[in-house]
C-alpha cells in the first residue's frame, strides 16, 4: 500500500444525507450522481443571460431541451372527445418567443389549469420538455417551466447572479432543480481538496478548486467561466495523467526477461523469405519494438496503423524474435473469426517455418496453434499440451487463451489485437501466466488522435505505421441517397454486378443479422434525428432480396456472429477462393479478414455505424491491385448530421483525419467503444480534441512528478482525487465482469 494516506473528503458525503432519499435516488437513477463531489462536479452545459433570450430557432428535434422565453399569446380551446363529448376537453396552446423564431407549448385536460393562470402574456419562464414536431411545427407538449420572477425567494435568479446555468438535464429531473440542488450542497465546496501541487497552480496563475467550484455554478461575468473552466480542465488532466505516469511507473519496475533474437535463427530465416521488402516505417517501428523487447523491465506498446498497414507483419516479427530468444508469444484476438484469420495468415506466412516437428517443417521451426472456446476437446487438449510444453512457440486465440486451465512453458510477449475490446484487468489476467511479467503489445487498426492515445492509451509508448505498402490500390467512396434518388440505389447494384462480371468480388454490410426476436430489434439503439422508425436493415433479409432480384444469378451467401464457428470458417473460405460472388455480412468482417480479390462494398444503412467503423469496413477493400469501391447507402435526409458524418467519410481515406471528425462529433463519448479504463468517463471539461495542449503539458507535469516522487508523499490530495478517479475505473470493471 501506498504510505500516505488519503485526506477524508466532505465531497464523498452522500446525497441523500444532504438532499433527502427521495431526490438523491432521482439524481442517482437518471444522472448517475451519488455524492455532494459527483453533483458539484455535474457542470453546467451553457449559461443563459437574464436580459438575453435563447435562439428557438436551432432546437435539435428529440431531444430534452431546456430554454428562456417570453409567452407571446396563450389560447384556451374547448372540444369534444371521446372522454369529454359534451365538448369539455381542453387544450392550452402557448406561443413563445425569443426575437429569433416562435415555439409552440401545448397543454391538455387536467394539466391545463395551472398553466393557463400562470403562462400570460408577457411572463418570462424557462421551460423544459422534448421537441418534437405537429403539423409540420416543432412544439413542447407539458413542459415543465419556472417563472422568472424578479422578487420571489424561488426563482431562478435568486440563485444564479447574472447568469442562469443551464444542466444537462433529463424529463425526471429539470435543469432548475438541478440548479436548487447544486445551491443546497454549494457550501460544501469551500472544503473541497486541492488536488493541484500549490507551485502548478502558481506557475500557471489557476484559482483554486473551491473557487473553480463556486465560479462554474455561480458566475457573475463570462469570465468568471472561463477562469474556472480552465482550472477544472488542468484538474481532469493533471489526475487523469498521474494515474497513468504511476501505472507506467510500476511497470518499469517489474522485472522482464530480455529477448534478444539470435543472427541466424527463425526471424533471420523467416526475413529470407519474404516475397517483399519491408517498408521504412516497417523497419522503423520494428527497431522501437526490438529494443524494448531486449530490456529487463516489460515492454508496454501500442502499435496502431491503418487498416492494411502492415502490422501483422510488424507483430510476426516480434514475436519470432521471442520464440529465438527461447520464450513463447501469445496473440489474443477480439473474435473467433479473427483469430483463425490470423492463425490462417501467421502460418501462410511462415510457410515450413510453423511446421517444426512435422514432416518436411524446416530446422529452424516452431508449431503455431490456435485456441478458441468452440474448438473440439482434442484439439483443446493437444493444443494445451503444446503450450505447457514449450512445443508450440505461437499460440494465437481468443478470450479462451485468459482461462485458468491454459499454462506456457515460458510466455515471453503478449499481442492482443483491437485493444480498445478488452479491459486492463483481462491483458493482465493474460500476462499473469509468464514465469516473469511478458512483453505487451498492443495493436489497433483505429486510427487515434495524439491526444486519445495519451489519454485512453496513456500507459503505453506509442508507435505509428503510417504508410502503406505498396500494391495497395485506391478506394473510392461515394453516398448512395436512397430515399431522395432511389435510382443511385439500382444503379450502385449494377456497379457490383460490374465488378463481379470483372472476376472480382463483393461485400454487402447489414447492421442486423435478422433472426432476432421482437425484443432485440426493439434494442436496436434510438433513431437518430429524422430517422424512420423501421428495424434497421438485415443481413438474412437483404441477402434473400438480393439473390431474388438485383444480383439474381450471382453467388450469394451470409456471414454473421451467430453462425457456428466451423460453419463461418467455410463461408469465408469459400469466398477466399473466389467460389462465392457476393458476401452479405454483419460487421464480422470489421477487422483482420483479408480478400485481395474483393474490391466492391456497399454498406446499407451506413448513418447506423460510427465514422471509424465505417473506416474500417471500407479497409476491406482495395487490397490487391485492383482499385476498391465503397457505397454508402442511407435512407437520411441530406441536411441530417448523420449524412454529414457520412459525407466526410466518402472524402477521405485518412484515417487520422476520420478519427478527429469522429472524436469532435460525438464530443467524449465512446470513442473506442469499451476503453480500459474511466478515463473518458472522468472528463466533464477537458475537451479530448481541443485540450491537446493541456493534455501534453499536464503528461510531462506528472511524469516529472512521479518520477521525483512515485508515492506522492507531500500531496494528500492529489492522493484523493486519484483514488476517487480509481474507485471509478473499478466500478466500470466490476459492472463489465
Amino acid at each position: 500500500m501506498d504510505p500516505v494516506p488519503a485526506l477524508r473528503e466532505p465531497l464523498r458525503q452522500p446525497l441523500k444525507s444532504v438532499l433527502g432519499p427521495a431526490t438523491a435516488k432521482v439524481m442517482a437513477e437518471h444522472l448517475g450522481l451519488h455524492t455532494v463531489g459527483d453533483l458539484l462536479h455535474h457542470y453546467p452545459r451553457r449559461y443563459e443571460e437574464r436580459g438575453q433570450l435563447t435562439h428557438l430557432a436551432d432546437l435539435p428535434m428529440d431531444e430534452h431541451v431546456t430554454v428562456v422565453a417570453q409567452v407571446a399569446d396563450a389560447r384556451l380551446h374547448t372540444f369534444a372527445s371521446a372522454k369529454a363529448p359534451r365538448g369539455k376537453g381542453q387544450r392550452l396552446e402557448v406561443t413563445i418567443t425569443d426575437g429569433s423564431g416562435r415555439l409552440q407549448l401545448v397543454f391538455f385536460g387536467n394539466g391545463v389549469h395551472k398553466p393557463h393562470k400562470d403562462l400570460l402574456p408577457g411572463t418570462r419562464a424557462m421551460f423544459a420538455g422534448k421537441v418534437s414536431v405537429f403539423n409540420r411545427k416543432l412544439q413542447l407538449a407539458h413542459p415543465a417551466y419556472e417563472l422568472l420572477r424578479g422578487d420571489a425567494e424561488e426563482t431562478v435568479e435568486s440563485w444564479a447572479g447574472a447568469l442562469i446555468p443551464l444542466y444537462p438535464a433529463t424529463a425526471k429531473l429539470e435543469s432548475w432543480k438541478i440548479g436548487k440542488a447544486i445551491q443546497t450542497v454549494l457550501p460544501t465546496a469551500q472544503e473541497a481538496v486541492d488536488p493541484l501541487p500549490d507551485s502548478l497552480r502558481a506557475g500557471r496563475g489557476l484559482i483554486s478548486l473551491p473557487e473553480a467550484l463556486l465560479k462554474i455554478h455561480r458566475p457573475h461575468t463570462r469570465a468568471d467561466i472561463e477562469d474556472a473552466r480552465a482550472r477544472l480542465k488542468w484538474d481532469e488532466a493533471f489526475v487523469l495523467q498521474v494515474a497513468l505516469a504511476r501505472r507506467r511507473h510500476a511497470e518499469t519496475q517489474l522485472p522482464a526477461v530480455p529477448r534478444r533474437p539470435g543472427a541466424d535463427g527463425l526471424l533471420a530465416a523467416f526475413d529470407d523469405r519474404l516475397p517483399f521488402t519491408l517498408t521504412e516505417g516497417q523497419r522503423k517501428v520494428s527497431r522501437e519494438i526490438f529494443d524494448d523487447l531486449a530490456t529487463d523491465h516489460p515492454m508496454h506498446r501500442l502499435l496502431q496503423g491503418e487498416v492494411g498497414s502492415g502490422k501483422t507483419l510488424v507483430a510476426l516479427r516480434a514475436m519470432l524474435a521471442v520464440v529465438d530468444a527461447g520464450g513463447q508469444a501469445a496473440m489474443l484476438a477480439p473474435t473467433e473469426v479473427l483469430a483463425q484469420q490470423h492463425h490462417r495468415s501467421v502460418t501462410e506466412m511462415m510457410g515450413e517455418l510453423a511446421e517444426d516437428g512435422l514432416l518436411g517443417g524446416a530446422e529452424h521451426g516452431t508449431k503455431v496453434v490456435l485456441l478458441t472456446g468452440s474448438m473440439g476437446a482434442a484439439a483443446r487438449r493437444q493444443a494445451l499440451l503444446d503450450l505447457a510444453t514449450g512445443e508450440a512457440g505461437i499460440v494465437i486465440g481468443t478470450h479462451a487463451l485468459i482461462e485458468d486451465k491454459v499454462r506456457f512453458h515460458d510466455l515471453g510477449l503478449v499481442v492482443v489485437d483491437e485493444q480498445h475490446r478488452f479491459g486492463v484487468e483481462q491483458r493482465d489476467a493474460l500476462r499473469g501466466k509468464g514465469k516473469q511479467p511478458p512483453h505487451l503489445l498492443v495493436m489497433t487498426a483505429t486510427p487515434i488522435p495524439r491526444t486519445v492515445a495519451m489519454t485512453v492509451f496513456g500507459d503505453l509508448e506509442t508507435s505509428v505505421l503510417d504508410q502503406l505498402p505498396a500494391g495497395r490500390s485506391p478506394i473510392a467512396s461515394h453516398v448512395v441517397p436512397a430515399a431522395d434518388k432511389p435510382h443511385f440505389l439500382a444503379r450502385a447494384w449494377e456497379r457490383v454486378r460490374e465488378e463481379v462480371e470483372a472476376g472480382h468480388q463483393a461485400y454487402v454490410v447489414c447492421p442486423r443479422i435478422g433472426d432476432e426476436d421482437e425484443s432485440a430489434k426493439k434494442k436496436g439503439g434510438p433513431p437518430e434525428e429524422g430517422a424512420d422508425k423501421r428495424p434497421p436493415l438485415a443481413v438474412l433479409e437483404v441477402a434473400e432480396q438480393l439473390a431474388k432480384g438485383p444480383l439474381s444469378g450471382l453467388t450469394v451467401e451470409v456471414l454473421h456472429g451467430r453462425m457456428q464457428p466451423d460453419d463461418k470458417d467455410a463461408v469465408m473460405r469459400r469466398f477466399a477462393a473466389g467460389d462465392t460472388d457476393v458476401l452479405v455480412a454483419t460487421t464480422v468482417i470489421e477487422v483482420g479478414v483479408n480478400v485481395p480479390n474483393a474490391t466492391a462494398m456497399v454498406i446499407m444503412d451506413a448513418d447506423r455505424f460510427g465514422v471509424s467503423q465505417l473506416h474500417q469496413l471500407r479497409g476491406r477493400v482495395g487490397r490487391g491491385s485492383a482499385p476498391g469501391l465503397c457505397l454508402l447507402v442511407t435512407e437520411m435526409p441530406e441536411a441530417s448530421p448523420a449524412r454529414q458524418r457520412l459525407a466526410a467519410v466518402a472524402a477521405t481515406l485518412d484515417g487520422f483525419e476520420l478519427s478527429r471528425i469522429d472524436l469532435e462529433q460525438r464530443r467524449e463519448g465512446d470513442v473506442l467503444g469499451q476503453a480500459q479504463s474511466g478515463a473518458r468517463s472522468s472528463l466533464r471539461v477537458l475537451a479530448v480534441i481541443e485540450d491537446e495542449e493541456i493534455i501534453a503539458e499536464a503528461r510531462a507535469e506528472a511524469a516529472a512528478l512521479v518520477a521525483a516522487d512515485p508515492a506522492l508523499t507531500g500531496l494528500p490530495g492529489l492522493r484523493t482525487a486519484l483514488d476517487a478517479l480509481l474507485d471509478e475505473e473499478r466500478e466500470q470493471y466490476l459492472e463489465k465482469g
